[in-house]
């Protein structure tokens, strides 16, 4: 297993592309952060981020929340952003912003870590909400410092799809004919830096699908970037009920979580050819690194930091932590961040630079009990985590 991108080593070029890529998407000419974070520069200047007149937060600062102005004492500092409707997929950028896909809607939003207002980029065409279909996962193309393409996994009224295009533009597919239906229609994206895209499907409520060699889905998925399978088959592992999310730990090992309703929910590894065990496991089958309990589950998060493992759990409302020791099993019972503090939180992305995760709620999908300002999108420090950027 290689490692994914996005880690430390991201292109320059990646940073300059998307400044002047966004700063074409609105009428304020970009990203002009109005409080005191930015990003440091990945290298020699000039800098990622426009030039601001606040400065870098001294190291083992907490990361800046969402709502008022910076600083001010009567807004949650852990909210970046407010208002939305069903964040789902998210993807962070190299200037230190992210990009958000609302589920319902189709639209991209760029959120900002230092609480600007976020900016409505595009909205992807084509999506079909029926049942719990709509816009999941983003990811960057691995040439994205090139091509400024974004990838997009969705659905539409015939099936769900990964497709791919530039911000603010027409969105091209990639794969298609992936099964749709009312339930469990995955999502998860994930690039490796060898320019492999994993794409983590399910099985449409048919159990039997995750079983079939013929089908695409109930399964975890590995194609090049244009949608063509890699080492043959497009299958890379088998036998899931709903993949939701993909990470990648510290020792380059791929994850999945699996939401299988009815069912205690797993955290498994994915072994390319292997077997995960969903309807039923077998004596070759792969055994769940990490069961949570249906009731208590939901998993639609997962971010590896180091040998932590971070799931987001929407009938769990908070995230369970999950640390691994050599063997991949884990040392103790999971740790709990955030408990009933949000509502039901569904992804979970790490901030390399700093350890901080970026985490979205998910309390207007029919099944929560929203706040008035909900759906919300969360910048938070684990423990154990810094704050301070990572060195050059």
């Amino acid at each position: 297993m290689t490692r994914v991108l996005g880690r430390r080593g991201a292109r320059l070029a990646c940073a300059l592309l998307l400044t002047a890529a966004v700063a074409g998407c609105g009428d304020d000419g970009g990203y002009e952060p109005r409080g005191d974070w930015r990003p440091l520069p990945e290298g020699a200047p000039p800098q990622v981020a426009p030039p601001t007149e606040g400065q870098v937060p001294p190291p083992g600062s907490p990361p800046s929340g969402g709502g008022s102005e910076p600083g001010s004492s009567d807004e949650d500092p852990n909210v970046v952003a407010s208002g939305l409707n069903v964040p789902t997929g998210l993807v962070l950028m190299p200037d230190g912003t992210a990009l958000v896909g609302e589920r319902e809607t189709g639209r991209i939003l760029q959120v900002f870590p230092d609480r600007s207002p976020d900016r409505e980029l595009m909205v992807v065409p084509g999506i079909d909400t029926a049942g719990d279909g709509g816009l999941y996962g983003l990811a960057l193309s691995p040439t994205f410092g090139e091509d400024g393409l974004v990838y997009a996994y969705l659905s539409t009224p015939t099936d769900n799809r990964v497709v791919r295009f530039p911000i603010g533009g027409t969105p091209n597919p990639v794969l298609t004919g992936i099964p749709r239906g009312e339930v469990h229609n995955g999502g998860a994206l994930l690039f490796d830096l060898e320019g492999s895209l994993y794409i983590g499907t399910g099985d449409t409520g048919n159990p039997a699908l995750a079983q079939d060699p013929a089908s695409l889905a109930g399964k975890v998925l590995r194609v090049d970037v244009f949608g063509q399978p890699v080492d043959g088959t497009a299958v890379f592992g088998r036998g899931f009920s709903n993949v939701t999310a993909l990470c990648v730990s510290g020792d380059e090992t791929l994850y999945a979580t699996d939401d299988a309703s009815g069912l205690p929910d797993e955290l498994t590894e994915v072994v390319r050819g292997a077997d995960a065990g969903f309807p039923t496991e077998g004596a070759n089958s792969t055994p769940p690194v990490q069961r949570i309990d249906d009731a208590a589950g939901g998993l639609a998060g997962c971010a590896a930091a180091g040998p932590t493992i971070h799931l987001g759990a929407l009938e769990g409302r908070r995230i369970y932590s999950v640390t691994l020791d050599g063997s991949g099993a884990p040392v103790a019972e999971p740790e709990e961040l955030l408990p009933d503090e949000y509502g039901r939180l569904r992804t979970v992305v790490l901030e390399q630079q700093t350890g901080a995760l970026w985490i979205t709620t998910s309390n207007r999908d029919g099944a929560g009990q929203p706040a008035e300002d909900d759906d919300k999108v969360l910048r938070i420090l684990p423990p154990g985590a810094s704050g301070e950027q990572s060195p050059l």
